[in-house]
Parts: structure tokens; sequence; C-alpha cells
């Protein structure tokens, strides 16, 4: 996970809805891709035809360029289960099972902006997974009362350590590289070639670059973590925020756009891009079951 930055070539995003709505569509459509997928998902298809799924499905409506290619992981592989190394974030041929659980993340790039999304399901019923699901709810809300609140990005990261040790869970978004929650995404220039390097786009690498030196020199970072270089309140702009519990052998997170803004007003300084999400309708109509 990193950041996306456009240095002098685009303007970073703003945060007016016609700034936005590029991003919203995006990320909507990598929400309907990864509920397409899941919904094809059967025993015996493997997180690397799943990946694959989810690459022609998006191919198919127009992406070129990519944050990172998407990921599936399955069974114990959704908490993270010995990933010692980054290769092991990388999709293997992990047979999906009756019952098991499945996380997809994209992270697609359309007309410059960027997505970077994580849905998480099982196949059929998992009473573990649909726990960790409800109880992600209360992170959504925890992260953007404490934004608002302008309190570190470190703090904030600690607030959500504290919240999963009550709930009974262990912080698998601790397993990413440097331990991230969030990162930030701007505007990416759109290239006729978009090669990738690991996994990820060339233009994101290059982003992760120029905004780690940047904010570096004005006292801030693109990544949101449990260290020292994140001890500094928000940075306007847009981060992908992606909490993500385990317990035992069963993962479960969301990843969403949430917008930050330098208002005064606590409503406006701080929301997320887009309520009407998979996980946000999901926990609606079970409150109003």
């Amino acid at each position: 996970m990193g950041s996306m930055a456009a240095g002098s070539t685009p303007a970073a995003p703003g945060t007016g809805s016609a700034d936005l709505r590029g991003f919203r569509e995006v990320q909507r459509l990598s929400y309907a891709c990864a509920e397409a997928v899941a919904a094809q998902l059967a025993p015996g298809v493997t997180e690397r035809e799943a990946a694959s799924m989810q690459r022609d499905w998006l191919r198919e409506r127009g992406v070129r360029d990519w944050f990172h290619l998407p990921f599936a992981w399955f069974g114990d592989r959704t908490a993270f289960a010995g990933f010692r190394f980054p290769f092991r974030f990388f999709p293997t041929d992990r047979a999906l099972e009756p019952g098991m659980p499945f996380i997809l993340d994209m992270a697609p790039i359309l007309r410059g902006c960027t997505a970077d999304i994580g849905y998480s399901g099982s196949l059929g019923p998992n009473p573990v997974h649909d726990r960790l699901l409800a109880d992600l709810e209360a992170h959504r809300e925890l992260v953007l009362r404490e934004v608002r609140e302008r309190r570190s990005l470190r703090e904030i990261y600690r607030e959500v350590d504290r919240l999963m040790a009550r709930q009974g869970y262990a912080n698998r978004h601790r397993a990413y590289p440097f331990g991230v929650i969030a990162h930030k995404v701007d505007r990416v220039p759109q290239r006729r070639w978009a090669p990738t390097l690991f996994g990820f786009g060339a233009q994101a690498l290059k982003g992760l670059a120029r905004d780690a030196v940047h904010g570096h020199r004005d006292g801030w970072s693109p990544l949101w973590s449990p260290y020292r270089f994140s001890d500094h309140p928000p940075q306007p702009g847009l981060w992908a925020v992606a909490p993500h519990l385990g317990f035992r052998g069963t993962g479960a997170k969301f990843e969403e756009i949430l917008v930050v803004t330098d208002s005064r007003d606590p409503e406006e300084s701080a929301f997320w891009l887009d309520d009407d999400l998979p996980h946000v309708r999901r926990w609606r109509e079970e409150r109003a079951a």
C-alpha cells in the first residue's frame, strides 16, 4: 500500500463534488467488480483465478492502469497467516472450499482517479466471519470521529488497536508494509503505456517516492502507520483506509476512501466518499432487521 501523487503533472484532487466524482465512480466500479466476482466463486476456484477474474472484469470496463493489481486471499490467508515476507501477499493456488472466508482486494485507476478497495465474504455460512464483518462498523465510526477531532494519525491507529483488543481480535493490517492502516491517494497522470512492477503500477511507485520526499520535508507522511513518521494530524486529501481484523484463521476488512478537508465545520472536515457500499448497506440492513 502506498500513496499516489501526480507531482507537477495533474493537480491533487479537491474536495468539491465535481473533483470527487471520478474517485467515487472508480470506487463504485471496484465494488461492483468485487460483487460480480464473488458471485462466481465456487469450490475449487483458486486465488490466482479469482485475481484474474477481477483483472479481466475491470479491463473490459476500461481500466488500463493500477495502483496495485488485484489480490485474492482464501481461508487462513484472510488473516495473513504466515505473511512474514511481501511476496506472501500475492495470489496462490489455494483453492476455495465451502464455508471458507475470502477477501478480494483491488486498486484500479480510471481516467486518472484511483480506488483501493477490500471486499470480505465467505463461500456459504461462516458465523465467525459474519461477526468480524459486523464488528468492523465500529472501526469505520471511530476513524471518522477521531479524524474530525484532528487527532494524530498515530494516535488514531492506537485507538483502532485498542478497539480491536476490546473486541477480542488481532490487528492484521499491521502485517502490511510499514504496518499501514491507510495511505493517501491523488490523481495520477494517464499514460498510453502503464507497466507494473512487483504488482504495483509504475506511476504509483513514482508517486509514492514523490510523496514520501515532499511529506518528509513538510512534516507529514502519505502512510498512516503506528510509527513516529505518522505522528501528525490528518493531511487534507483522500485516504484509502483499511482496518483489518483477525481471529485465529479468519480475517475480514473493508477498504474505502476517506475525504479530509481543511474545513472548520466538523462534518465537512472529514467524511466517507460514499455511504452506498456493500458493507455499509449490510450494516444498515442488519440494524433494520
